[in-house]
């Protein structure tokens, strides 16, 4: 595999970074790796393990080296799939792509509308709200994280939305009213810098966690779908929504080592188990080539 190449990719709306890794021995379609709004960086480790393939990586839009142009505060799944189409063009052919957390509900939505570039999609842990049979409690919980952030800034914001993807089990018909924890108690800032661009919090949260996905369409597509989630994150929010996501698409959810983070190799801070979770990748995609030959 060489060394990642970059490249800017420039839309109506914004200009995307996108990142090659190429392997021409290889035979396979490019493998996607996608976050939301968790760019290019965070697959640093995973990518380590797919050195026999030719790799893609992005920053969505408003995350990093990607900035939106139009001045819109608020980035959809349909702007961020439609973002995912254009890099997946710009390759050439079609891909496998995984994508985790907000990136997995932005690529169902690109497998929605655009399944012909897509052979193979690991859907990780998308928090889509929508399925979950405490619907009203999760997205009344996801804006109340949204509305922290615009009234408190970073710290309140950050507070409110760890305190939301930590919990376990159904979000109580109160939860979007009960105070954000205190931000100290995790390292967070306790004082308001005035800013309101947050790329999750604030062009984020809203669209992602609300977005209807069109089922019927990824049931009909082309695209073999994949639902995973977390061993170690049963019972959270995004976990729970990659189960409700399976179910209504008439399939099982596959579960990967570890927790939401599960690639990461102490990208952002974070560690996971990359290298369990890339052998479990490997499987999956494997076996998803295997059963549609």
């Amino acid at each position: 595999m060489s060394e990642p190449e970059t490249y800017t990719l420039t839309t109506p709306t914004a200009e995307i970074a996108y990142d090659v890794r190429r392997n021409e021995a290889s035979t396979e379609p490019p493998l996607l790796l996608v976050g939301s709004p968790m760019g290019a960086a965070g697959f640093t480790s995973l990518a380590q393990h797919f050195t026999d393939r030719t790799l893609v990586t992005y920053d969505p839009r408003g995350a990093e080296r990607s900035r939106r142009t139009d001045g819109a505060t608020q980035s959809t799944p349909d702007e961020h799939a439609d973002d995912i189409g254009r890099v997946i063009d710009a390759v050439g052919g079609t891909v496998d792509l995984f994508a985790s957390s907000g990136g997995a509900v932005n690529a169902l939505a690109l497998v929605a509308k655009q399944p012909e570039k897509v052979r193979t999609l690991v859907a990780h842990e998308p928090p889509a709200a929508q399925v979950l049979p405490d619907r009203e409690a999760a997205l009344a919980a996801s804006k109340a994280v949204a509305d922290a952030y615009q009234a408190g800034g970073t710290g309140p914001g950050m507070a409110k939305f760890i305190a939301l993807v930590m919990l376990k089990g159904e979000v109580p018909s109160d939860w979007a009213d009960q105070a954000a924890p205190d931000p100290a108690m995790f390292g967070l800032p306790t004082e308001d810098d005035g800013s309101r661009d947050d790329v999750m919090l604030a062009q984020n949260m809203i669209t992602c966690t609300h977005y209807e996905h069109d089922f019927d369409a990824i049931r009909d597509a082309s695209t073999r779908v994949v639902l995973a989630a977390g061993v170690e994150s049963e019972g959270e929010l995004a976990h729970r929504a990659a189960q409700g996501v399976a179910e209504r698409l008439g399939t099982g959810c596959v579960i990967f080592p570890s927790n939401h983070g599960g690639f990461l190799g102490g990208e952002y801070g974070q560690t996971g188990e990359p290298e369990a979770f890339a052998v479990k990748l490997r499987e999956v995609l494997e076996h998803a080539a295997i059963t549609a030959a």
